[in-house]
């Protein structure tokens, strides 16, 4: 990390931000958070919007003393970013197992947590079928992930990484109605993951009660 280089997290109590917030705390990167208060609007405020267009949450901005501030406004982007900065913390340096890390990063953004919201979308489109087919369809993904971690203690391997970031925050958001009692090896992971200090911190960045 550069010198007097500071970060701020912009976002609200969403999978995305608090996926984000977990990457920056098990990265190291001190930070701070900046809330976006999404039910009055501020989102849609000049100044939100000048950050990020988009009007979404998260956002991250570097700031540095020379140069011009970096800002990140999608949460993969914000997830692999604060990988890099972490030097070996979220990215193994082998680059066959940084590939493996990869694979089952995207597996859980494409398969799991991207059908997901595309179930919520149909919800809100009052298409019950369609989100009906699209929920099955991401339960079926995440149980499938039992395999991951049949021998190994983490999604990826041996270590802790981002793959594990974006397994957890999904797991967690439908874990009431998961079928733990066939899924012994995605329930001793979840624990493990659960008990980071790192994640709680994460976790509570945006709901601090």
């Amino acid at each position: 990390m550069e010198m007097n280089t500071t970060y701020e997290l912009y976002g609200a109590p969403t999978g995305n931000c608090i996926r984000a917030a977990i990457a920056l705390e098990e990265a190291g990167l001190p930070y701070t958070v900046r809330s976006v208060d999404l039910a009055n609007g501020e989102h849609r405020s000049a100044a939100y919007l000048a950050l990020n267009p988009a009007g979404k949450v998260p956002v991250l901005v570097e700031r540095q003393e020379s140069g011009p501030p970096v800002v990140i406004t999608q949460s993969n982007a914000i997830i692999l970013y604060a990988a890099e900065r972490a030097r070996g913390r979220l990215l193994p340096d082998d680059s066959l197992a940084r590939a493996v890390v990869y694979e089952r990063f995207f597996f859980f953004v494409t398969d799991v947590i991207a059908v997901s919201h595309a179930a919520f979308f149909l919800r809100d489109a009052a298409d019950p079928a369609g989100q009906a087919l699209l929920v099955e369809r991401m339960f079926a993904a995440l149980e499938s992930a039992e395999r991951f971690v049949s021998d190994e203690p983490y999604m990826a391997g041996k270590t802790f990484s981002i793959a594990d970031i974006a397994a957890f925050t999904i797991t967690q958001s439908v874990m009431s109605q998961l079928p733990w009692d066939q899924l012994p090896n995605l329930r001793r992971w979840y624990e493990h993951v659960e008990a980071r200090p790192a994640l709680t911190r994460g976790l509570r960045v945006f709901n601090p009660g």
